[in-house]
């Protein structure tokens, strides 16, 4: 009886990642179908509008003269354009930033540095109190690891000739996409959300959503949606989704592209992903009710459901993860063929479909495509070894687990030679990568006892996991352990030949 059930368990879990995995069937079948509806504004805006653009900022002591000096040299009049250093800062950022915008201020740009006395709202915070003396029509919003391109505002703003335009979203593009495999195995992923995701959705009629940076808003979208309000992770996921439920159009540019910094510390990159997760599931709780009342039609309430709640895939991919031995002495009671006949459908159904997602974004994105498929493989790892992390998140935000909003360390980092091991900011450190190390035990046990059994067909589907959990726990301790002192033995190495060839 109990094995029955515990089968009857197995399959429920295996048929729900399925069938989020099989969404981006759905996403990928979506984007072709709609590829061809690009976005077109209605004309060029007769008289440009004023546009105010704010910096939000928490110690970003490394990247902040590099967002100033780029959002004071965007083509755009002068005259119509005010910048707003949102500084919510504690350390060196606080002079550095002071002093870049009076050096700007003294150029004649219309430049002012903003700091509260408090970090309430965080960055939603400090967007509503700037938004109290905003002097534009529209907001155009740049986190502190995004670098703005001079012609942004001239290719979006005329789009907003329609009135009914309340957001205009561009595409990230990265600046060190190459600097490691974590970097290159991370802009596949982004470039899944935006090339696919975000054109499907918005191409085709349905919800998406405003990014948090690198896009434009009408001041008047934000207001009668309610504001940014402080009660998720997510500001920017919670903002758009009131501001279509309240009847405002957005519209997404993918051929527009807004270069970023990647997280090159995966403690930083999992503390990210643990921020979104958290997040849209927060956002899932408080507007899927309002959404699945709305008269909206069902292609629009559907989609909204899978996009707010697809992080929660990842708890049931641990818990998949979890039932693996379980599942294979299950296999050899009942007879592993028949079994395997089963749920092997699903299992490989679930990864061929995520691959051939991330496969077609790249295809769609770059030239160079097949060139980048050969990360395909680590890019499934690292999703898997994620889902520790991310379980935690879902979790949090399922039984309301307050935690404060923790920003992304950034560290301009641009090429292969920048270093930053030796920097003052990290990425958040918990007892994660020892349940990720343990799990990567857990799944080199299953691989011997599968292979014991000669249930070698599992062997391959096992050995991603293995690797999954065991690179995202790896590079985690050896980040945290030994990352400052290989940093600096090679600076003593360097400066050292440096001596001798002085000499």
């Amino acid at each position: 009886m109990l094995l029955y059930l515990f089968i009857a368990v197995y399959f429920c879990i295996l048929i729900t990642v399925f069938i989020y995995a099989a969404h981006r069937y759905y996403m990928v079948y979506l984007y072709y179908k709609h590829r061809k509806n690009k976005p077109v504004s209605d004309g060029k805006l007769t008289t440009l509008p004023r546009v105010t653009i704010q910096l939000p900022l928490f110690n970003e002591m490394y990247v902040v003269k590099r967002l100033i000096k780029a959002s004071c040299e965007i083509d755009y009049p002068r005259e119509l354009m005010d910048i707003q250093v949102l500084d919510d800062s504690t350390d060196e950022t606080v002079m550095i930033a002071k002093e870049c915008v009076s050096e700007f201020k003294n150029l004649g740009y219309d430049i002012n540095y903003m700091q509260r006395s408090h970090r309430d709202g965080f960055k939603a915070g400090a967007l509503a109190e700037g938004m109290k003396s905003a002097k534009g029509e529209f907001i155009a919003v740049f986190d502190a690891d995004f670098v703005p391109q001079r012609d942004i505002l001239q290719k979006t703003i005329h789009y907003f000739s329609d009135k009914s335009v309340g957001m205009m979203q561009t595409r990230w593009s990265f600046i060190n996409t190459k600097y490691s495999m974590l970097t290159r195995v991370q802009s596949m992923m982004l470039d899944g959300h935006f090339v696919i995701e975000h054109t499907a959705r918005n191409w085709s009629g349905r919800f998406f959503n405003f990014n948090g940076t690198a896009g434009v808003w009408r001041k008047e979208s934000i207001e009668t949606a309610g504001g940014w309000q402080n009660d998720t992770l997510t500001e920017d996921l919670d903002l758009s989704y009131r501001a279509q439920l309240a009847g405002w159009r957005f519209v997404f540019l993918k051929d527009e592209t807004a270069p970023s910094e990647i997280p090159v510390d995966i403690n930083a990159f999992k503390t990210q992903q643990h921020r979104w997760a958290k997040g849209s599931i927060q956002t899932a709780k408080k507007l899927l009710p309002a959404i699945i009342k709305s008269n909206l039609p069902w292609k629009v309430k559907v989609e909204a459901f899978f996009h707010l709640t697809n992080n929660i895939s990842y708890l049931f991919m641990l818990l998949l993860a979890m039932l693996m031995y379980p599942s294979m002495v299950a296999r050899i009671n009942i007879g592993w063929f028949h079994m395997l006949v089963t749920d092997a459908p699903f299992l490989l159904v679930a990864t061929v479909g995520i691959s051939f997602f991330y496969l077609c974004s790249q295809k769609e994105a770059y030239k160079d495509w097949k060139s980048r498929l050969i990360f395909l493989p680590a890019l499934m790892s690292l999703g898997i070894g994620l889902s520790v992390n991310n379980s935690k998140a879902v979790l949090e935000a399922l039984f309301n687990h307050e935690t404060e909003f923790t920003r992304t360390p950034k560290f301009k980092i641009e090429g292969k030679k920048d270093q930053w091991a030796d920097k003052k900011y990290k990425g958040k450190t918990t007892l994660m990568p020892v349940i990720e190390l343990l799990l990567g035990f857990y799944f080199t046990f299953n691989i011997y006892f599968a292979y014991v059994n000669k249930i070698y067909i599992s062997i391959p589907f096992l050995m991603i996991f293995q690797m999954g959990f065991f690179y995202v726990a790896f590079l985690s301790l050896f980040q945290v352990l030994f990352g400052r002192m290989i940093y600096r033995f090679l600076q003593y190495f360097t400066s050292s030949k440096e001596d001798v060839i002085t000499a």
